[in-house]
């Protein structure tokens, strides 16, 4: 993580072991380990977890807003890709060592101003944000990652709205739109 984040250089391997070790915990493969320490662990923080097994998603959960500390973040995120997540069965332990943990630490959310789509999508900054689409109880979110699946602005908010449950082609006044940046870090392989 770069120095202004005041997250320490190992910031990345530390969440990512502590990912790990809860699943593996929860898994019933090792006792729980020791909370990792470190003060940039117990100040607030909003995090997604991502799981990949096989170069595919296996699991991805996390948080848009900071409401605890970025290590119970952390370890809730792994325990919701793990077993949470409602598009897979919970993870097992055989698929265990295979996996590969992602870890996406998130910036404040910044609400975007506009007053139609077209002002909207020339606001957005491909593989840098990541969006928060909301309208009355129609909400949905894409990590920047998902920009190297969908390149055109367009198209990434066809795509969320659709995953809110909305139409590709919906547009209304009070849609509201909120993008963030991500510090992520992930495993070489799994296991």
């Amino acid at each position: 993580m770069p120095a202004e984040s005041g997250y320490p250089a190992d910031a990345g391997a530390v969440l990512l072991q502590l990912a790990r070790a809860t699943i593996s915990s929860e898994l019933g493969l090792s006792p729980p380990g020791a909370d990792a320490a470190g003060a940039w662990l117990a100040r607030q923080g909003a995090c997604f977890v991502t799981l990949m097994l096989d170069a595919r998603l296996r699991g991805c959960i996390g948080t848009l807003r900071a409401h605890r500390t970025l290590g119970e973040d952390a370890r809730a995120n792994a325990v919701g890709a793990a077993f949470r997540d409602p598009r897979f069965k919970p993870l097992t332990a055989a698929e265990f060592p295979g996996i590969a943990v992602e870890i996406s630490v998130l910036s404040p959310l910044e609400p975007l101003v506009f007053t139609n789509e077209t002002e909207a999508l020339g606001q957005l900054r491909p593989e840098l944000d990541g969006l928060v689409f909301e309208y009355g109880h129609h909400s949905s979110t894409f990590l920047p990652q998902v920009w190297a699946d969908v390149r055109e602005p367009a198209d990434f908010l066809a795509h969320l709205k659709y995953k809110a449950g909305l139409p590709p082609d919906f547009w209304d006044k009070d849609v509201k739109l909120s993008r963030y940046t991500v510090q992520k870090w992930r495993e070489d392989t799994g296991g």
